[in-house]
């Protein structure tokens, strides 16, 4: 496994850990306390800021024990972190559940992952070529 060096900026009450040893993502936490009403949303700092490599996106996914228990997402899943940015992270909740969630300083709110991506050349043809599925779009493989 490659590691890559990511410089953070942030108190060590809120550095990203992972919850298990060889999990992919790390944990990113709430630094204020804060309401969500169901149907509401919020913009939740988690007081990092980072730095990542060339070539290196880092990818902002919900945690599916919030999900699961409160209906509780990162609204744009997953959330994007480009090489450039250099402010704040902050992540987007909605709450698609009936009661009131209740956010506190320190809980785990969203996990962050880093991947390495390839740039493209797109290549202008007055044509595709063909594939087996074509344009079929969704739902064109069946439902089971």
């Amino acid at each position: 496994m490659t590691s890559i060096d990511v410089l953070i900026s942030c108190s060590e009450e809120f550095t990203p850990v992972m919850g298990n040893p060889g999990d992919a993502g790390y944990d990113l936490r709430s630094t204020i306390d804060i309401s969500i009403e169901p149907g509401g949303r919020a913009l939740i700092p988690n007081g990092v800021s980072i730095a990542l490599p060339a070539g290196y996106v880092a990818l902002v996914h919900p945690r599916s024990g919030l999900a699961t228990k409160h209906g509780v997402t990162v609204l744009n899943a997953p959330g994007t972190v480009d090489a450039g940015y250099r402010g704040e992270l902050a992540v987007t909740l909605i709450n698609h559940g009936q009661e009131v969630f209740e956010v506190k300083r320190g809980d785990r709110i969203a996990q962050i992952l880093f991947q390495k991506f390839e740039t493209v050349n797109f290549v202008n043809v007055s044509e595709l070529p063909g594939s087996q599925r074509g344009s079929a779009g969704f739902g064109s493989t069946g439902v089971k």
